[in-house]
Formats: structure tokens, sequence, C-alpha cells
């Protein structure tokens, strides 16, 4: 009899979990690590195109010292990061390395107009591969973080609806970060457009 009651009370703790939202916090979860890691792939293939990239602006464009040594710098600020699965449920850990992925986004866009004014490196095979390597790059960051964005929105909603806000609760379960428009204040504002001097 003891018996039967133990397997009655299983199964109906696991009828209870599964009605509470408890599985879908752990798919949820396991799909922001898949998407996540998805994020991290990206992020590290931009940055191993950083070098081959400084190197062939050099050659071209060695007295621009201060963007090549700010892509260095941005690069090296990444690479020393250290990107663990807790750094999904730490916001403030979560803004670092977004601030860092951002100063290396910034510093590779002046790097890119300074390679404006070189005809020659601009002609450079090499550098016109780089380029388009790292083009793409950017396109798949950009999907990669999307598909972030959404599986964290989801997983965020189920963790804040009821009934499932209290299994969270009770199992520990909060919001996770996710990333942020960079540099807000200044998208906000409209842009100056000016055309030419008053006459």
């Amino acid at each position: 009899m003891k018996t039967w009651m133990k397997l009655f009370a299983v199964v109906s703790l696991a009828f209870a979990l599964t009605g509470c939202g408890y599985n879908t916090f752990q798919s949820l979860d396991e799909e922001a690590k898949a998407s996540w890691s998805e994020v991290l792939n990206q992020y590290q293939r931009r940055a191993d195109l950083v070098p081959n990239l400084v190197e062939t602006v050099k050659g071209y464009a060695a007295h621009e010292q201060e963007v090549l040594t700010d892509v260095a710098n941005a690069r090296s600020k990444v690479g020393s990061m250290q990107v663990t699965p807790e750094l999904l449920n730490d916001p403030e850990a979560f803004a670092k390395f977004q601030a860092a992925q951002g100063q290396l986004t910034g510093a590779l866009s002046r790097l890119m107009a300074v390679a404006e004014n070189y005809p020659n490196l601009k002609a450079d095979q090499g550098f016109r591969d780089l380029q388009a390597q790292l083009e793409g790059t950017e396109n798949r960051v950009t999907v990669a973080r999307n598909r972030y964005i959404e599986t964290i929105k989801n997983y965020n909603i189920a963790i804040r609806s009821f009934p499932n806000n209290l299994t969270a609760m009770m199992f520990g379960y909060n919001t996770k970060p996710t990333f942020t428009v960079e540099n807000e204040k200044a998208i906000s504002s409209a842009p100056k457009v000016e055309f030419g001097d008053k006459k």
C-alpha cells in the first residue's frame, strides 16, 4: 500500500510540475543557451577577422595609428572577458559584455571609414575579401542576436506569467538580460541635416 501511495505522489507531483511551467522553463532555458552560443560563435568569428584586417590596413595606412590601436584594444578587451553561462543570469556582466562588443563594432566602423581615404587599399583584393567576410559576419551577428532576443523574450514572458511565476519563484528562475539598443540617447534625437552654405 505504501508503494502505491509513493507512486501516486510521484505521478501527482510530475503532473503538477508539468502544469505549472517547470518543463517550459527547462525548454526555454536550453533554447536561451543554444541561442547564446550562436551569438558567441559569430562574435568570435568577427574577432578572428580583426588581426588580418588590421595588418592589411596597416600596410597602406600605417600612420592611422590611433584607429589601428583602437581596434586592437577593443579586440583585446573582448578577448579578455570571461564569458561563462552564468553571464546570461547577471545583468551587470551582460551589460559589460555588450559594451565591449559595441566598442569593437565602433572601432571597426572607424577603421572601415579610414579605408575609404586610401584608393590603393580599397583596390587590394585581400582587403576586399576581408571586408566582405566582415560584412557577412556582421549580418550573422545581427541574425544571431535577433534570435537570442526573441528566445529571451519568450523566456521572460514565461517567468512573469501567472501561474508560472509562482513556479519560477519556487525554483529560483529569474528573468534574463537581453541586448539593448546601443547608444539609445543618440538614436532618440533626430539627426541634423545641413545642405551647404546659405546664401
